[in-house]
């Protein structure tokens, strides 16, 4: 089916803002909607009155003990600006429940694009497929929504190069950033390069598991094929092709934030919760 599009869910455009919206509500739950109130949040200092400064910025106890106008001034907390990954691969299409990986992986995303908007950070999206999706960091909905509504299809023909669009995306980062993956972790070369990257920058990773990857049902020794690398694997009836136990370690190791998501459970509290326990989506930095 090489070059087809389909679309990831059958909700519109409408339901799927509403979706979207709800999701960016929940994960900012409890959150200051923003860091700013008014011109800044920390006082620096007063200065002599300047042609052109607004009035609300008057300091008038000074002005009043010195006979002469002085404004103050704030300094504004400059917030890191997001990145999202995105797998658009083909393992991420294969499902054995209603909702797909990739389903709820562009749900998130977009929940939490917003979210981070509403907390004054740029967002940016690259998508770890075989299709070049690369968006720069903005504090546009609208073009959020844009390419939101351009991830919702998908091929089933990609392959993953989570590992490389790592690789691409850590020499341009030139300041300090919140990286934040979406992806199954199907890509072997994936976390040398996440660990490389957690040096420098803050990163998560959410990670999707359908429960057919978890266990596999039947008896004895099954040969099997990856979506889309093409990589041969040899399992028994019972249990997981992937090694979850070394990912949660090397991720838990490097300093990575990680959650594992699987389809058929409920995932926003837990979501919300591991955002908020973190502080995840509140980071700023001077």
């Amino acid at each position: 089916m090489q070059g087809h599009l389909e679309t990831c869910d059958t909700l519109d455009s409408r339901q799927f803002r509403i979706v979207v919206k709800r999701l960016a509500d929940s994960f900012s739950y409890g959150i200051d909607s923003s860091p700013f109130r008014g011109a800044g949040v920390e006082y620096v200092q007063s200065r002599r009155y300047e042609y052109g400064d607004p009035i609300r910025s008057i300091d008038w106890r000074v002005t009043a003990r010195t006979g002469k106008v002085f404004v103050k001034e704030f300094e504004a907390p400059k917030q890191f600006p997001c990145h999202l990954l995105l797998d658009t691969s083909a393992s991420m299409t294969v499902s054995s429940q209603k909702r797909s990986k990739y389903v709820l992986s562009v749900h998130i995303a977009g929940g939490l694009a917003l979210a981070c908007l509403d907390r004054i950070s740029p967002v940016g999206v690259i998508g770890v497929g075989s299709r070049d999706i690369r968006i720069e960091p903005s504090l546009s909905k609208h073009q959020i929504m844009q390419w939101l509504h351009r991830l919702r299809t998908y091929r089933y023909d990609e392959t993953t190069s989570l590992g490389r669009r790592i690789d691409e995306l850590s020499p341009s980062l030139h300041n300090r950033a919140l990286v934040i993956v979406l992806s199954d972790l199907h890509d072997p070369r994936a976390l040398p390069s996440l660990k490389l990257l957690a040096q420098s920058h803050d990163c998560v990773v959410l990670q999707f598991r359908d429960p057919a990857e978890a266990r596999l049902r039947g008896g004895g020794f099954v040969r099997g094929r990856e979506a889309e690398t093409g990589r041969d694997f040899v399992t028994h009836g019972g249990g997981g092709w992937i090694d979850q136990e070394t990912i949660d370690r090397q991720l838990r190791r490097a300093g990575i934030d990680h959650l594992l998501i699987e389809t058929d459970q409920p995932f926003e509290h837990r979501i919300r919760h591991f955002f908020e326990s973190r502080d995840l989506l509140g980071k700023s930095a001077r």
